[in-house]
């Protein structure tokens, strides 16, 4: 079972049985008693956790809790007040070069540009990170594939649709073959079948991959994810596995209720 530790009054609920990832592994995805002050308001508070490889990890919680925060100093986009993170077991704040090239991160309305194509957009970043053309070739077939972008691969990605565009998004942070993937939202705003289409390209990719994934959309929880990670005002109050987070309550819903009421 991954280890998970609060400094606070708050107290964190813990899975009991180990998680699929958890085989002695190094974890893929750490963090050590994170916190981010904006003056005397805690963005997130000693927040600590690791995710092994082969691990589809919910990050989920009441707006305002502190998600993305958390997700941004993982990647290094932000630097913490306190506290560490690692990437595939490389400090974000001392070696975030060598971590960013085994991290692949969507943030929530990832950019991209709208007048390239999907092929321009993967030959534009396969060529900033250095592939070489044999390699960006082989990568792109194969990203093409995984996010099924043949029938649209030499349209405007503006022309595509916001279910399309976020398998775009999706094909552009797997081009480089990252171990870990964190993906803020990466179904907000789409259609029911283009949510399908999403959940079903993310559960493909985590058959190999380490995923840190929000979302607002609960049901996600029990159809993409092994591991659910509750934050509330800045501080972690539940890891285990969906099935131990709908338990107590009977429901994914209830137990989100009564979880975010925490310290209110």
């Amino acid at each position: 079972m991954p280890s998970v530790t609060a400094k606070t009054t708050s107290t964190v609920t813990k899975s009991s049985p180990q998680s699929p990832g958890d085989s002695g592994q190094a974890a893929m995805i750490e963090a050590d008693d994170l916190s981010k002050y904006y003056g005397d308001f805690a963005a997130c508070r000693d927040v600590t956790f690791a995710i092994r490889r082969g691990e589809v990890a919910a990050f989920i919680g009441p707006n305002g809790a502190g998600k993305s925060t958390t997700m941004k100093l993982l990647t290094g986009y932000l630097a913490p007040s306190s506290g560490t993170a690692h990437i595939a077991g490389y400090n974000m704040a001392t070696d975030r070069l060598e971590g960013a090239r085994r991290l692949g991160y969507l943030p929530e309305n990832g950019p991209l540009y709208p007048e390239m194509t999907p092929r321009g957009l993967l030959k534009f970043f396969g060529t900033a990170r250095g592939l070489s053309r044999e390699k960006l070739d082989e990568r792109m077939d194969a990203v093409i594939q995984l996010c099924r972008l043949d029938s649209v691969i030499g349209k405007p990605i503006g022309k595509l649709s916001k279910g399309f565009r976020q398998r775009v998004g999706m094909a552009q942070v797997l081009l480089h073959e990252p171990d870990v993937l964190i993906l803020d939202e990466p179904t907000a705003g789409l259609d029911p079948n283009q949510i399908r289409e999403v959940r079903d390209t993310i559960r493909r990719i985590g058959e190999t991959k380490t995923i840190l994934l929000s979302t607002h959309i609960l049901q996600e929880v029990e159809a993409m994810c092994n591991r659910v990670l509750f934050i509330n005002e800045g501080r972690l109050v539940f890891d285990g596995t969906p099935a131990e987070f709908a338990a107590e309550e009977n429901s994914i819903d209830a137990r989100f209720h009564q979880l975010s009421s925490l310290g209110a």
